[in-house]
């Protein structure tokens, strides 16, 4: 089993340097694949009320022998649950859903800024905090100028800020943000969508020379540039790879190629909306 490295956060908050994604992981087979992804060592279990498997996750996490305070169980709130008195109600439903004593971490999982609820519901996460139902809290897909609101509001900094991080859309000015505020960068879609990333020449190129598969390259990569990456696979295979990536070192060079790669894109924060 790989030696994970822990990041430290706010408050001396510790998480372990990678996750497993888990979105379309569901029913007995999730519960099995999730199983397997903590038995090659995962600790770090991303899910949400959105995905609709929270209950898988509790489960593998409640069947694997493993201690629970090994574990970080992360789930997202919806935004049609920012009202105040809903986003309670939801972290709530969660905690139920999981089948856990406790959830250890909570992110809001979009702003959805033209509802202008999302301080809200910042406000009930830290309200759900102090009274112990969540350990710690944080955000999703928020830009700089949503980070900047709601510790403006409440004096409360997320712990983290998971968006969108691979070698095409690297938003280096959100993790600049993210880090000039002492809040953690997660990443999800850390592989790319589709074949495109894994297959671009300069990708390929750099993980033939260090002798590795081009989803260990781009995993590398994200844990090399300070980003906890959210690889997602039920194969059991897959899942083990994922997780070896901590003695490939990129040099300056590579990286720099690497970052000449940025195309931008993703949803924009600023009008996506989900509900």
């Amino acid at each position: 089993m790989p030696d994970i490295p822990l990041l430290t956060g706010q408050d001396g908050a510790r998480l372990p340097a990678i996750g497993l994604g888990t979105y379309d992981l569901r029913g007995a087979e999730g519960v099995r694949q999730v199983r397997t992804a903590i038995d090659a060592g995962y600790r770090l279990l991303d899910t949400a009320f959105n995905y609709d498997n929270e209950g898988v996750v509790g489960r593998a996490i409640a069947e694997s022998g493993v201690p629970r305070e090994s574990f970080v169980y992360s789930t997202k709130l919806p935004g049609r649950y920012h009202r105040h008195d809903l986003a309670r109600k939801a972290i709530e439903e969660s905690l139920f859903r999981s089948g856990l004593d406790r959830l250890d971490l909570v992110l809001i999982h979009w702003p959805n800024p033209r509802r202008g609820l999302y301080a809200e519901a910042w406000r009930a996460l830290v309200e759900a905090r102090a009274d112990g139902l969540v350990s710690m809290i944080g955000v999703s897909n928020f830009t700089p100028e949503h980070l900047h609101r709601i510790i403006g509001d409440t004096g409360v900094t997320p712990v983290l800020n998971q968006i969108l991080v691979n070698p095409y859309t690297p938003h280096d000015e959100w993790r600049a943000a993210n880090a000039e505020r002492g809040v953690l960068t997660e990443g999800y879609t850390p592989l790319g969508k589709g074949t495109d990333l894994a297959e671009d020449p300069v990708v390929t190129a750099i993980a033939a020379d260090h002798g590795v598969s081009t989803s260990r390259l781009l995993l590398a990569w994200s844990v090399a540039i300070g980003v906890i990456p959210l690889p997602k696979s039920g194969d059991a295979a897959r899942q083990a790879e994922n997780l070896d990536v901590f003695d490939v070192e990129l040099t300056d060079d590579e990286l720099g190629r690497l970052a000449a790669l940025s195309r931008g894109g993703g949803a924009d924060p600023d009008t996506h909306e989900e509900l």
